[in-house]
């Protein structure tokens, strides 16, 4: 779950991360407001979109002066901003974020990331931040270098940092340090911090900020879901969301109802290599009851396109397979279309979870193997045979 700049801010500064005088506006008039309550020289509008590259897009300016702030705002909210990470629709551009600008003596690179292999949290940095860095890091990836924080004092990162040409090392060691507590203590999978600047009065201050959240450790941070949940999902994945399901919907006519992120990719990857269109991916997540299932499956139902539902579930843990043909099943009870479900369950309570399927006289066909049922759904919604 990706955090907006101004959010990740918000938060990394309860840590003591020192980052410039800033306020969110949503149109032209409240930027030019906020740009007169800032004491600055000069102003940085900053769209407020979740992709990176917005600088090289044209989505970062300058304003000498808050009528100016207003200008640069109006050109950038209500419009989409394409860049490298967008696709061509590009992403819209609903808030900018004013700040006080900053004299910048260098910029550097600095963020911490979960190792997949070792589940470590990692200090990645570089002396080459700022708006090209990902284009630089693309044609030298030797230029980032990394550094397990796992048990590291302050003098071992110091160290670290100094050998990436990083000036008064001590202290951006100690701020390292504070990020890494707001990573842990808020289940992060990414801070990245960049440019992470050094100025012109000898401080440190990270000008951007980008938090990605575990969202399967939500449940610990309750002050934090209002600010994970997208402020891009459609209503019917916020509906999702607030029923314990992770949903994204695209535009296909395969529904799918999967239980588990992991399981519910390979699900979609096996239906497009098979030739068929998934109208959505699913995560069940294991806090979801048979209630929170119906009202997920409900949604997917509403779609006019959706031709049939394929049911992938391999119970286990907290969510079982009984639990996820209950939701079904409840689903299909008040629904006005009633597409063929193609079945696959496994696992816990599997024999019961198609024993509910097949007692409700639901339209299920049962396969024993992803590979059969992925088949029969791409023919079912009229994809290749």
């Amino acid at each position: 779950m990706d955090l907006q700049e101004f959010q990740s801010k918000e938060l990394v500064a309860q840590y003591g991360v020192p980052v410039p005088q800033g306020m969110l506006a949503r149109t032209a008039e409240q930027a030019e407001d906020m740009a007169r309550k800032i004491t600055a020289e000069r102003y940085m509008v900053k769209a407020q979109i979740k992709a990176g590259g917005r600088g090289l897009a044209g989505g970062i300016k300058t304003a000498a002066t808050p009528s100016l702030v207003f200008d640069a705002a109006k050109a950038m909210i209500g419009q989409s901003l394409v860049t490298q990470q967008t696709g061509t629709t590009g992403e819209p551009v609903e808030a900018v974020y004013v700040e006080a600008a900053i004299d910048i003596d260098k910029s550097f690179y600095v963020a911490l990331a979960l190792d997949p292999g070792t589940a470590h949290p990692l200090l990645l940095a570089s002396s080459k931040g700022g708006v090209e860095f990902e284009q630089s890091a693309q044609i030298d990836p030797g230029i980032v270098q990394q550094f397990d924080l796992t048990g590291a004092s302050a003098s071992k990162v110091a160290k670290f940092l100094e050998g990436q040409d990083f000036p008064d090392a001590k202290t951006a060691a100690e701020l390292v340090l504070k990020m890494a507590r707001a990573f842990t203590q808020n289940d992060m999978t990414l801070l990245e911090i960049n440019p992470l600047v050094h100025t012109t009065d000898g401080q440190w201050m990270a000008l951007d900020a980008k938090v990605s959240l575990d969202g399967n450790a939500m449940f610990r941070h309750t002050e934090l879901q209002d600010l994970a949940q997208a402020d891009h999902m459609s209503e019917a994945e916020k509906i999702a969301y607030d029923n314990n399901i992770n949903l994204v919907q695209l535009d296909g006519n395969i529904g799918v109802v999967v239980n588990g992120a992991g399981l519910g990719l390979a699900t979609n990857d096996l239906l497009v290599d098979a030739g068929g269109r998934p109208a959505n991916f699913m995560d069940i997540r294991t806090t979801a009851t048979s209630f929170d299932i119906a009202k997920g499956v409900d949604l997917i139902l509403s779609d006019p396109k959706v031709s049939c539902l394929f049911l992938n579930v391999h119970g286990g843990g907290m969510t079982v397979c009984d639990t996820v043909a209950e939701g079904v099943a409840f689903a299909y009870a008040r629904a006005d279309r009633k597409p063929a479900i193609v079945a696959r369950l496994a696992g816990q309570n599997a024999e019961w979870g198609l024993r509910i399927l097949k007692e409700r006289r639901l339209p299920v066909e049962v396969f024993e193997t992803m590979k059969e049922a992925t088949a029969r759904c791409v023919a079912l919604a009229g994809g290749r045979r």
